[in-house]
């Protein structure tokens, strides 16, 4: 729908929306562009604090996918007019202790009466201008990176029919309540709120460095990142496609590698499968090739719609086993899941191995 409108014409936006990238980046000073983004959904578990800290995860994560830092945020409140407004206070308790922990300020929001309840939030971050991290930059040779394991939103649509074990709920709420910061901490060699130095927001001074955050040149980072995304609603290969249309090349991605959740194939298996995944398939997999070996249970979850998913990140060759080491130090789940490719047919292959 947004193809349908007039263009707007403005030289200080730096990403739009036009490569269906995560977030936008409007430059406001030579040294500091804002990261804007917006996102609420219903709730996917049962208890509201951990439905708001999912929300508020979910919310931050664009900005982080653009290499950016959370600055400020709004939350979204659709609520039912007769329920009882300790759910929502539990609710917006959740949301506000993640962002808390990462050092967003919730500044205001707007609530409307709605017979289902929807949660998020609009969120405000900075990045420099020369560093950021959108989709559109990934070079033939990189190695693709994937953080946290797939498997969320058929584990989710099985807590709602009652049929998810235990296991298998903590391990996809440990995944969807774990921030994406750490990862940008890393990439940029650097604490996200000190990531540049001298950048102060508006009204605030600026972050002396940190001891262990390296001085780099504008536009580079502490490892050779050249594009990044977080995998979410149109699941990795939606993502995977998103970012090679974006950067004109082809992909190859090997489904051993790939990380799933406990309980995921148990879900696929079971057909717990959410409506958002079989849209995904439909819209995507007419670019996408796979080895005869692949299993099918493997390239129905490569479909899932992620809640609060990981950062798929491409990173040149001789940087992928570095990044990849520091960030299992750092505590980050990370796998290398693939190789960007010159632009062919197809855009997307899914090999055994």
């Amino acid at each position: 729908m947004l193809g349908k409108l007039a263009r707007q014409h403005d030289p200080n936006v730096l990403v739009g929306f036009d490569h269906a990238d995560d977030a936008g980046v409007y430059q406001i000073a030579p040294d500091q562009a804002l990261v804007q983004t917006v996102d609420f959904f219903t709730p996917i578990v049962d208890d509201p604090y951990i439905f708001g800290q999912i929300a508020a995860t979910n919310s931050l994560s664009d900005v982080y996918a653009m290499g950016g830092t959370p600055l400020t945020s709004l939350a979204l409140v659709c609520f039912p007019d007769k329920a009882d407004l300790e759910i929502l206070e539990r609710i917006l308790a959740g949301g506000l202790s993640k962002m808390i922990e990462a050092g967003c300020t919730v500044i205001g929001g707007h609530s409307i009466r709605d017979e289902e309840t929807k949660f998020g939030y609009s969120v405000t971050g900075l990045i420099h201008p020369q560093k950021v991290l959108a989709n559109a930059g990934a070079k033939p040779g990189d190695a693709l990176l994937l953080t946290k394991a797939l498997g969320t939103g058929v584990i989710s649509t099985a807590i709602k029919k009652g049929k998810a074990e235990p296991s298998w709920i903590a391990a996809a709420v440990h995944s969807m309540t774990t921030l994406n910061k750490r990862t940008v901490e890393v990439i940029t060699g650097a604490h996200v709120g000190d990531a540049d130095v001298g950048m102060a927001a508006p009204g605030r001074p600026a972050q002396p460095s940190s001891a262990a955050a390296p001085q780099h040149p504008t536009g580079d980072h502490f490892f050779a990142a050249h594009a990044m995304t977080d995998v979410t609603g149109f699941g990795l290969i939606g993502h995977t496609r998103e970012l090679a249309l974006a950067s004109d090349v082809s992909i190859t991605l090997q489904a051993a590698s790939v990380p799933l959740l406990e309980g995921a194939l148990e879900c696929v298996h079971a057909g717990h499968i959410p409506g958002g995944l079989k849209n995904n398939r439909d819209f995507a997999e007419c670019q996408v090739e796979y080895d005869a070996a692949v299993p099918d249970d493997v390239r129905t979850l490569l479909f899932d719609p992620q809640t609060a998913g990981g950062l798929l990140i491409s990173v040149a060759a001789p940087d992928s086993a570095r990044l990849t080491q520091a960030l299992s130090e750092a505590g980050v789940p990370v796998a290398e899941i693939g190789t960007v490719l010159p632009r062919t047919k197809p855009l997307i292959r899914v090999k055994s191995a």
